[in-house]
């Protein structure tokens, strides 16, 4: 059985970006939820569980019928907002708190800085994050030939079930910000940028190569 991976830092570790009870109810009950009823739904299947997520959801051909939407919305929230903890980093990382002077690092910097400039970059992903309607995540992902993209997808659905390797996630399901920010997504979204773990974008870039 999949089972919920711990934090990679304290419940009130984003202080003051992302607080403490938000965290908290993100994480021991939204994503346990989603992989409560993962396990649930391959239980007739079990034989599944030695498979990694990413592997189930790159691969959804071999998931059998009934099942299939249950790994998609169940397994990708599972996998979403394991990979959505990783990449955030805790405010005592920043070299001056409260200032957003946080900047890609390695490879993916060069990428971002040749394809759209960082400032261009922040922009265009923040006004997809801001304006996907409903339920979803906003992604900066690389293609094959390593090219990277920025994009949204809908409720859970993960960018590995379309070929692409996901570098960088922002939930914009509201269980992610309502009850500090209430309906001010743009607000949200703004103060994402001072926690992204570029470190671990940029392992996951030279991972997905």
């Amino acid at each position: 059985m999949y089972t919920l991976p711990d934090l990679p830092y304290a419940f009130d570790a984003l202080e003051p970006y992302l607080d403490q009870e938000t965290m908290m109810i993100h994480h021991d009950k939204h994503h346990q939820a989603y992989l409560d009823k993962l396990n649930v739904a391959l239980e007739k299947y079990p034989e599944l569980h030695s498979q990694p997520i990413e592997q189930l959801l790159k691969d959804l051909q071999s998931v059998p019928s009934e099942i299939k939407q249950a790994v998609i919305n169940h397994g990708g929230g599972y996998y979403n907002h394991n990979l959505f903890w990783q990449i955030l980093r805790p405010v005592s990382r920043l070299s001056k708190p409260g200032q957003q002077d946080n900047l890609p690092e390695g490879e993916v910097a060069n990428l971002i800085t040749k394809k759209w400039g960082y400032g261009k970059f922040k922009e265009e992903f923040s006004q997809l994050a801001v304006g996907h309607f409903g339920s979803g995540w906003a992604w900066l992902v690389s293609d094959q030939a390593g090219e990277l993209q920025i994009m949204t997808t809908a409720n859970q659905d993960c960018p590995l079930s379309r070929g692409l390797v996901p570098l960088l996630t922002l939930d914009v399901w509201e269980h992610a910000y309502y009850l500090k920010y209430q309906n001010r997504r743009a607000e949200f979204v703004e103060n994402f940028w001072p926690l992204v773990n570029w470190q671990k974008v940029e392992e996951l870039y030279q991972e997905g190569k």
